[in-house]
């Protein structure tokens, strides 16, 4: 989609105030600087949804702010996965009147299992939500959860598909779907390389050709961060994702003893290369 494509921005992205900019009718990315975290806000007649929340409620409440600025209709939640800078603003959206939290159903299980875990990670910019002091630090788990098969949240006039097409940075990852945009949460990433440390990369793979061949129902494709993209930018992100898993698998089968030697070769940065190895081991070794 072109920049000529997309409304002028409002807010400031590196200062307190959310960012957002309309990329289809009734469609926005809500911007926030914290983590380059995009959000979703769908308006309907009836209703409008929000998808993910961020990392705390400090970044929750620059999202709800931009949310207010452009619509006063009830709201529902979406969560595309359950890291912390998707759902861990939750519990703020939920005291600002939202009753309904939407989640793929691994996602609501891995949040109710293992949130609390996260609160480390989010200390250097959301210290109350990382010691669970204060108030809208408590982590809200969806109780509306999608599984197989597809569900449609009807805002009015604005039907939102909610649906999983297999595995991919997490076993649960959830696409949104309006009729014009697609909200895919970071099974695609802009601006960064994939994030392997939950992920299924053989798996993502064919997610990634599964989200490409959907170009022609959703013209607008949002990633989880960075950028709006391209149906190009997706089938580059799977090629690349799988001759990296081609590579790494050839490399653990020829060096059993430190696939690592394959790291200055794979197509990512060290860290992610390093991740992506030792995902692919306890795969094939069902760790």
């Amino acid at each position: 989609m072109s920049a000529a494509a997309e409304a002028e921005h409002n807010g400031d992205e590196t200062g307190d105030k959310a960012a957002y900019v309309q990329v289809a009718p009734g469609n926005y990315v809500i911007r926030t600087s914290t983590y380059r975290l995009n959000s979703g806000l769908v308006i309907g007649r009836d209703k409008a949804m929000v998808i993910d929340t961020g990392a705390g409620p400090r970044q929750a409440r620059q999202i709800y702010t931009a949310v207010r600025e452009l619509t006063k209709l009830p709201l529902v939640v979406v969560n595309t996965h359950s890291h912390y800078a998707h759902v861990f603003g939750n519990e703020f959206f939920a005291q600002n009147g939202v009753h309904e939290f939407y989640a793929h159903r691994n996602c609501g299980h891995d949040m109710a299992e293992n949130g609390a875990l996260q609160r480390e990670l989010v200390a250097a910019t959301e210290p109350e939500m990382a010691a669970a002091t204060g108030r809208h630090t408590g982590i809200r788990v969806p109780t509306r959860l999608v599984d197989a098969a597809p569900v449609t949240v009807e805002l009015g006039n604005m039907p939102v598909k909610l649906f999983h097409l297999g595995r991919g940075h997490t076993d649960g990852d959830l696409l949104v779907g309006t009729p014009s945009t697609l909200f895919a949460g970071d099974l695609v990433e802009q601006g960064s390389y994939p994030q392997f440390e939950d992920s299924y990369p053989r798996d993502w793979v064919d997610t990634l050709r599964r989200i490409s061949a959907l170009r022609h129902e959703y013209e607008v494709l949002v990633p989880g961060h960075g950028q709006t993209v391209s149906y190009a930018f997706v089938k580059s992100m799977w090629e690349t994702m799988a001759l990296a898993v081609r590579m790494a698998s050839t490399a653990s089968r020829e060096t059993p003893a430190d696939s690592t030697k394959a790291i200055p070769i794979l197509p990512y940065g060290p860290v992610q290369s390093r991740i992506l190895l030792e995902r692919l081991t306890r795969a094939r070794t069902g760790g």
